[in-house]
């Protein structure tokens, strides 16, 4: 399986969380499956890091480097991901959410998410607590 992660579970996943839940753990570690995360979770990252807020000091630099040191395939964004955008109905208006929404559902990943939200979008997407 290929599976694109979300941001919240990306952060985990690094983190070795103990959040992250049993199934959300063995699709992580299990050898068949390829892990992909986007720079637009990178982005995300930034941004709230940016705000200086006290709950989260994340370098996204230094998250980068150990996603890509570990098992993790970083996927592109493209125009084609960015124009698909538009054709998500508007269920969500999280920017960051709806640009993995569509790079799953172009590059036939699915999105592993903790956000119920998301599983009403057509879309594949695993949602795990």
């Amino acid at each position: 399986m290929q599976i694109l992660l979300d941001t919240q579970i990306l952060l985990w996943a690094v983190a070795s969380s103990e959040l992250l839940s049993e199934k959300a753990r063995q699709l992580l570690t299990d050898s068949g499956n390829d892990i992909f995360f986007s720079p637009a979770s990178l982005w995300e990252v930034t941004i709230i890091n940016s705000l200086n807020r006290s709950d989260f000091q994340v370098d996204s630099r230094i998250l980068r480097h150990r996603l890509l040191g570990g098992d993790f395939r970083e996927i592109a964004i493209t125009g084609l991901h960015a124009t698909a955008v538009g054709d998500l109905p508007l269920l969500r208006k999280d920017p960051f959410d709806r640009l993995l929404l569509a790079q799953a559902k172009t590059e036939g990943l699915s999105l592993l998410t903790t956000d119920a939200a998301l599983s009403a979008y057509p879309a594949p997407v695993i949602q795990v607590h």
